[in-house]
Order: C-alpha cells, then sequence, then structure tokens
C-alpha cells in the first residue's frame, strides 16, 4: 500500500501555530525503523520516559516482499507497544529517523506526502524509508501534532569540488551517519564552551559501515558514501574497490545483480572475510592468535586513518578535533590503534555509541522552541 494520508485523517497535522511553541512538558513520540527491528521512544522534554527495541524476527519479515510493504506493520507494533504501556497517542511532535529518498540539506524537515512518496518510490531500500511514512500517518490522526525528521542519511551540504568524480556519469554523492554524527558535534562544542558552527571538526562513524565527514563551520562539506561503496572497509560494506575489477565481475556471469550489490553492502567487509560482523568475537579470535582476523582489522583501520587523514586536506590541515563514534568506538583496541596514526593532525576525542533516539527528541524538541530552523521539504 503506498503512503496515503487516510481519508479520516484530520488536516491540522504539523501546524506548530495552533500550540504555545515554548511552554514544558512537550510531548515526542520517536520511532526509528531498522533492518530487523523499530525502535520508539517517548520524550518529555529532554527526559526519556520509555524506550522500547521491538525486534523482527526474519520469518515475520519474510511474508513481506518489499520493504515498503512492512510499514502497515510496523506502524501497528508502534501502537500496540504504546496501548499495552497504557501511554494515549496525544504527542506534540512525531519524529520518524530520516530515509534515502533524496539528497537535502541538514536539518529538521516536516513531513509532508512528497517526502513520503520520494521515500516510497527511493532506489536505494532501507527500513529508515518507513520512518516519515509512519510519522506523518500516526500525526494524522491527532490534531495539532507535528510529524518531523532529522538529518537522513543523505544529508548533502558537500562543497562543489567535492562533488566530482571521474566521470560525468557518476557524480559523487554522501550516504554517511548524519544524525549521529551532527548531534556528537553538537555535544563535543557544548562540552568545551564552544559553537559547533565555529569548529573546524573530522567525525568518523565506526558503525556496519564507517562514514567519515568534514564538518566545517557547522556544514558538512565533504562525506563518503558510506553504504554504496567510498571509503573503508566496514563489518558489513567493501569501501573502495577496484572499478576494473568490479566490472569485469559484473559481466563474468557469475553473479546476480542483487548478489553483486549484496557484496558491496551487507555480505561485504569483514563479514565477507570472516564470516562475522561482530567485531568482540573478532577481537577476541586475535586475542587467541588469529592472524587473519588481525590483517583483516588492521586493514580496516589503516583505511580508516587513511581517509582522516585525507579529510584533513580539506581543511587545510586546520583540524580542531576529530570525534571517533559509533558501535565499534567502544573497542578499545580499535580506537587506540586508529588514534596512533592520526593524532598527528589534531587532539582524538572519543563517543562510543550512538543515541539516535535521543538525537532525534532532542532535534524536534530544538524546533519546537524556536532554537533550530523548521524546513520545508519541497
Amino acid at each position: 500500500m503506498k503512503p496515503t494520508t487516510p481519508d479520516t485523517a484530520p488536516t491540522t497535522a504539523g501546524q506548530p501555530s495552533d500550540r504555545t511553541p515554548k511552554r514544558s512538558g512537550v510531548n515526542i513520540l520517536v520511532i526509528n525503523p531498522g533492518s530487523t527491528s523499530t525502535k520508539i521512544a517517548v520524550y518529555e522534554d529532554e527526559k526519556p520516559v520509555m524506550l522500547r527495541n521491538i525486534h523482527h524476527s526474519p520469518e515475520e519479515l519474510k511474508q513481506f516482499e518489499k520493504i515498503t510493504d512492512q510499514r502497515t506493520f510496523r506502524r501497528d507494533l508502534v501502537i500496540r507497544e504504546l496501548e499495552y504501556l497504557n501511554i494515549p497517542m496525544n504527542f506534540d511532535i512525531i519524529i520518524g529517523r530520516g530515509g534515502l529518498a533524496r539528497p537535502v540539506a541538514g536539518g529538521v524537515y516536516r513531513v509532508n506526502e512528497k517526502m513520503c512518496m520520494d521515500s516510497y518510490n527511493a532506489i536505494r531500500k532501507h527500513a529508515c524509508n518507513l520512518g516519515c511514512m509512519i510519522a506523518l500517518e500516526l500525526a494524522n490522526g491527532i490534531p495539532g501534532c507535528l510529524p518531523l525528521i532529522a538529518d537522513p542519511g543523505m544529508v548533502d551540504e558537500l562543497d562543489d569540488v567535492a562533488r566530482i568524480s571521474g566521470s560525468p556519469l557518476m557524480p559523487k554523492i554522501a550516504i554517511w551517519h548524519a544524525l549521529n554524527q551532527r548531534a556528537i558535534a553538537r555535544r563535543f562544542a557544548r562540552e568545551y564552551g564552544k559553537r559547533y558552527e565555529d569548529l573546524n571538526l573530522i567525525i568518523c562513524h565506526l558503525g556496519g559501515g564507517i562514514s567519515v565527514a568534514v564538518h566545517r563551520h557547522g556544514l558538512a562539506v565533504d562525506a563518503n558514501n558510506a553504504l554504496d561503496g567510498e571509503g573503508p572497509l566496514s563489518p558489513e560494506r567493501a569501501g573502495t574497490l577496484p572499478a576494473a575489477d568490479l566490472i569485469h565481475l559484473c559481466y563474468s556471469g557469475k553473479y546476480t545483480k542483487e548478489q553483486l550489490l549484496k557484496r558491496i553492502a551487507g555480505q561485504a567487509g569483514l563479514v565477507a572475510h570472516l564470516g562475522t560482523t561482530n567485531v568482540k568475537e573478532i577481537i577476541g579470535r586475535i586475542e587467541q592468535g588469529d592472524e587473519k582476523a588481525r590483517l583483516l582489522i588492521d586493514a580496516m583501520i589503516y583505511q580508516t586513518a587513511k581517509t582522516i587523514a585525507g579529510d584533513s586536506a580539506v581543511l587545510y590541515g586546520k583540524v580542531d578535533a576529530i570525534l571517533l563514534t559509533g558501535g565499534i568506538a567502544y573497542s578499545d583496541y580499535i580506537t587506540s590503534r586508529l588514534r596512533e596514526r592520526i593524532e598527528f593532525l589534531a587532539p582524538v576525542h572519543i563517543y562510543p555509541g550512538e543515541d539516535e533516539m535521543q538525537a532525534l527528541a532532542l532535534n524536534a524538541l530544538a524546533v519546537w522552541r524556536g532554537q533550530r530552523e523548521l524546513k520545508e521539504y519541497r
């Protein structure tokens, strides 16, 4: 079913003028659809009231031919979870995780039908594309409720020179962990009494994919495509590959298009070499003397360090700090070795994990309080 607004839905959804923007006690519902789970959270102002991670088994998801077909299934799970917890569907804001519809400037966007249709028809299929659809559907049932997304994965603030590739057929695009990177950047700035807009930062998100972005005075002016094959190898992504060899493989007749796409993202990187994406398990294998595992982890660290060092040229070497974040940043084995290679560039600060739920909630609250611009998707 395509993401259309129900016939019975009120037409007042998303009109912040219907409410007093700066009153306390703002109720926020956060919805974050992932590949195998749907995370939901309820915030009252900055305070988390509830956080749930609803896991979806392969059997549950197998019944859906396309990811977009999961929309109603996931929406209904959110509703049932709230009912089970006796949380009324009476929110001021519902903010969903942004999808991969098309490149947009960073910021907080009001969800509209065009955004939902672009996400429904997006070339890149991922459960995050459902975030805006579910947010709009639920908000349409609550008079005055504001449906939002913030800093989706295709935030594009690149300098023009950064868009150029060696072929006019394939201009560079950025797909990166914009939401978490920007939240970490603002957190670092607050902790050191600075403004994010006054800093030059290189931020590296170490997760299933590895994204490295150059943040120059509040804009991400360069970032790699951490999904489609650019940058370091990671637990489940190939990173940059030899182009001619990839073309030869495409015409070898050995693989389908779908199989080869998975060899770039999903069944690539560490999992292709070592059979697992679990970095903790791989480090354990290294400690037991597995030299192949050591070589692969060292290669990931090596390639990540090269990417960060290369990005310092974007800032003419004037880097205020390098920030490491993401789930893999919990690994001292990796961060200590990465620090050894890059700390000559700038001070290195580590913010392990990613709190996308809090980042979404704080973005929503900033818009409500008039501290951040509410953008319109066109």
